[in-house]
């Protein structure tokens, strides 16, 4: 329980001394106009108020991630406690932040855009290219897991492609309507439900329920021995994404960058939500070794994916009929982030392809084809799904860590706040491709780790001598240094 406690305070406490830090080395202006207002078109570009927006941006960013996430982290045990709290404040809720205000700064663009801006136009086709990975395998995901959950609490046997053809019925409704009627009117409400829903649980966890025995961080914990014997690194800082760094938070900012009024509301709208996100993942990693012993997590996670381990958790503590209202708590998470994601999509896709968004029929010319590619994904096995999300999910990260290095580079601010992160997390993804089954699936080695420090390394010069020749040729009135 003190674990618990503790990351739960620090998390609170990293969004007020951390986040405030962040927020004056962007140095905000209150007067500067927002695209919400220079370029709304009722739309995408629609002013919102603040708590509408925080709201929206939460449930954009969390989906299943937060929940599904932990779950699958708590077989490496309590140390992802600590990748949580460190990851979320000095990396996630950074990486949230500093996206989203840069969008801001450049009339809403999205990663694609941003990255030709500040890492050059050659980027601007390799990065389009991961957004729209991630985007349909996260599209895709939030379509199976809530479609899975579903089937679990509703009466009698649904197949399970009904429910899901239904999801996407309901997507493609939502995802042609401006954001203010699609998100503003109903997310407040499913808002309401995940807060609530989330809460009971870990308050009931805090009081014992269900014979929850919480687990402590120590030492020991470090040795712990994952079911497969996966390691530590890089293992767990791919399973825990969502709830400490994830770069599929960088496609969904920029949708909330279109519709804030100013940009003071920034530390609260994004800083601010990843906390929020922080703490339902610390509440469902702890949840789910106060209840389960590895080998038994492991085997209800193999039963039925991450789902089943939702619906036991829920029922144990909070009982069938309030449990029931909990996971449906949980299905809001992915059914909202998945809608974001295919709207996100639509967005990059119409940018890159120079396809306004004005009409009905263009709206629906980018927006099909999505999902008629994702539904054929959805007859892919989830455990795979899942894999390649999380490997597009944290190279997407670095990239935009980067973009925002690039950006406070530039303009001769403390870039070390998103370099540091941007560093360790590239060479965490140079070893999860050398090493993981979907990449080159090399045995772990210290051959292996000393490649994976020379490639990052070459990387990252190759990096620094580009942002050095940039910030050379700028100018005093040059209009990267005013945004």
């Amino acid at each position: 329980m003190i674990t618990f406690i503790v990351g739960v305070a620090l998390l609170l406490a990293g969004y007020f001394i951390y986040g405030r830090y962040v927020e004056r080395t962007f140095n905000p202006d209150p007067m500067r106009p927002t695209p919400a207002e220079t370029l709304r078109d009722g739309i995408d570009y629609v002013p919102m108020p603040k708590w509408k927006n925080a709201i929206i941006q939460l449930l954009n960013i969390a989906g299943t991630g937060p929940i599904f996430g932990p779950i699958l982290g708590a077989l490496y045990g309590p140390v992802g406690f600590i990748w949580i709290v460190l990851g979320n404040i000095f990396a996630g809720a950074v990486h949230d932040y500093m996206i989203g205000m840069i969008s801001i700064r450049n009339n809403g663009a999205h990663l694609p855009e941003l990255t030709s801006t500040y890492l050059g136009k050659n980027w601007k086709h390799l990065v389009n290219l991961f957004a729209t990975l991630l985007l349909l395998l996260v599209g895709t995901v939030f379509v199976i897991s809530p479609a899975s959950l579903l089937q679990a609490i509703l009466p009698g046997t649904i197949p399970l492609k009904i429910l899901i053809i239904a999801i996407f019925i309901y997507y493609i409704i939502s995802t042609i309507l401006p954001i203010d009627k699609a998100l503003g009117k109903v997310y407040p409400w499913f808002g309401a439900i995940l807060i609530i829903s989330t809460l009971a649980i870990g308050v009931r966890m805090l009081m014992g329920a269900g014979g929850a025995q919480m687990q402590e961080l120590t030492l020991a914990s470090f040795s712990y021995q994952h079911p497969n014997n996966i390691s530590i690194f890089p293992g767990l800082f791919f399973t825990i994404s969502c709830g400490a760094l994830s770069g599929f938070h960088a496609t969904q900012t920029p949708m909330i960058s279109r519709t804030m009024r100013t940009e003071t509301e920034g530390r609260f709208t994004f800083y601010g939500m990843m906390i929020a996100e922080g703490v339902i993942a610390m509440i469902w990693l702890a949840v789910s070794l106060a209840i389960y012993d590895k080998i038994e997590l492991a085997n209800t996670i193999a039963q039925g994916t991450p789902s089943l381990v939702v619906n036991e958790v829920s029922v144990l503590l909070l009982g069938q009929t309030i449990g029931t209202l909990a996971i449906i708590g949980v299905i809001v998470l992915p059914l909202s982030s998945g809608l974001s994601a295919f709207r996100a999509l639509r967005n990059i896709l119409a940018d890159y392809f120079n396809i306004p968004q004005d009409t009905l029929a263009k709206i629906l010319m980018v927006t099909l084809p999505l999902y008629v590619v994702s539904f054929f994904l959805t007859f892919i096995d989830f455990n795979i799904i899942w894999r390649y999300f999380t490997w597009a999910n944290q190279v997407t990260a670095v990239i935009a860590l980067l973009v925002a290095t690039r950006y406070l580079y530039l303009k001769s601010r403390n870039y070390l706040m998103t370099f540091i992160p941007a560093i360790f997390m590239l060479f965490a993804c140079v070893i999860y491709i050398m090493t993981a089954e979907e990449g080159f699936h090399f045995p772990p080695s210290t051959l292996v780790y000393g490649i994976g420090i020379a490639i990052s390394v070459a990387m990252i010069v190759g990096y620094w001598i580009s942002g050095q020749k940039q910030k050379a040729a700028l100018t005093p009135d040059d209009p990267l240094l005013q945004r």
